[in-house]
């Protein structure tokens, strides 16, 4: 009989924790597991990357009380009696005070997913994937049944709106929090020490055989550049540090270096880093590519590849990256110094822009470093058995 597995997100965005999940259930047997996806809204671009075997769900009743956990209270209740829900407005409004009040968001979450009965599908395994991410957890401890559940942290607890009160409640629930880096999980074992016990690292699983195949899928760049290009992947959002790079490659370009450099991804802040880009007149360099399902093209032809993010969890792109044997710069964030040897498979810098000026600098004049970080990644080995046993232990 094969092991039912749950596991919750919030959409199937672009983004690495989506490609994290993907990644590793391309990695477990087929004949052995039973995957479900249950997603709190059907969106995103990894939406046709879901294998067929797997079975995909989405929250009903989702988008009714969609506004209600991602407005601000103010607006909820202006909301509410605009549509002359007075009742329903008072009742937000009492729960939402006691909820801070006690700094115990359970209350809130309670009386919005009191609708929601407690699943009739039993799991071998439920997991809160998209972590931490509060009301995913209160969803999977509350109203999913399974025989065995697990939270999953991707992020730098210290970095996010993150609270230990409800964290140490709700993980009270769960048999077992992975967590992606060693130095997240030390963050979030300091937060909450009660779950030291239960915590273990589990690092973002990549297939290097897909990457590297479908590295040659793609057409990647077109615009006939012959210099050296830089490349960045992720959201245009401010913890991914995309403003370091535009103001590092003006000053490149202010010294006469023939560089490019490329961004994959979209965000909310794309207009910002466009206005940006004039500001620092690199418009014909600093090359905003939009969203990519497909970055593996991109990244086996850049001649340098650079994370400038100002924090992390265990960044997966930066995995793809190594696997494709590239320069890397990184700034020293979660999990950074787990994934490059500083000096021999990389660089890792400060979170400052004069520091990732100079590593670039550095590789751009260094054409042997370049070739000497190239072949030290040619070494690494990514297999995903050591990271999937742990999960498989708990079936």
């Amino acid at each position: 009989m094969k092991t039912r597995i749950l596991f919750m997100v919030i959409n199937m965005n672009v983004g690495g924790t989506e490609k994290a999940l993907l990644n590793m259930i391309e990695e477990m047997p087929e004949e052995k597991y039973d995957i479900t996806i249950l997603m709190l809204e059907e969106y995103g671009g990894f939406l046709k990357s879901i294998p067929r075997r797997v079975q995909v769900k989405y929250l009903e009743g989702y988008k009714d009380i969609k506004s209600i956990l991602n407005q601000s209270p103010h607006l909820v209740t202006k909301e509410l009696l605009k549509e002359k829900k007075i009742i329903e407005c008072v009742i937000y409004s009492f729960l939402y005070l006691g909820s801070k009040a006690l700094k115990e968001r359970s209350i809130l979450y309670k009386y919005i997913f009191s609708k929601y009965p407690i699943s009739d599908e039993k799991y071998d395994i439920a997991v809160a994937y998209a972590g931490p991410m509060d009301i995913i957890s209160y969803f999977i401890a509350h109203k999913i049944r399974a025989r065995k559940k697990i939270q999953w942290i991707h992020f730098d607890v210290t970095k996010i709106g993150f609270s230990p009160k409800f964290a140490c409640k709700i993980y009270s629930h769960f048999d077992k929090v992975f967590i992606v880096s060693e130095e997240a999980k030390s963050k979030l074992n300091y937060m909450i020490p009660s779950i030291k016990d239960k915590s273990e690292v589990f690092f973002n699983i990549i297939s290097s055989k897909n990457v590297r195949s479908q590295s040659r899928e793609g057409i990647g760049f077109q615009d006939q550049f012959d210099g050296l290009r830089i490349l960045t992947v992720g959201r245009l959002t401010r913890e991914k540090g995309q403003d370091f790079a535009i103001k590092v490659l003006a000053r490149l370009i202010s010294e006469g270096y023939d560089v490019r450099w490329y961004c994959i991804g979209d965000g909310d802040l794309r207009d910002y880093y466009e206005k940006l880009i004039e500001e620092y007149n690199v418009k014909d360099h600093f090359i905003l590519l939009g969203t990519e399902p497909n970055p593996y093209p991109y990244i086996s032809q850049c001649d340098i590849y650079v994370q400038p993010s100002r924090y992390e969890g265990y960044c997966i792109t930066t995995i793809e990256a190594r696997c494709l044997n590239k320069p890397i710069v990184t700034t020293d964030v979660n999990g950074a110094r787990e994934q490059i040897e500083n000096g021999k498979t990389g660089l890792v810098v400060e979170i400052k822009e004069e520091a990732i000026y100079r590593a670039v600098k550095k590789l751009i004049e260094s054409k042997s470093l370049r070739h000497n970080f190239a072949a030290n990644l040619g070494y690494e080995k990514f297999d995903p058995t050591q990271e999937l046993a742990k999960l498989y232990k708990i079936c």
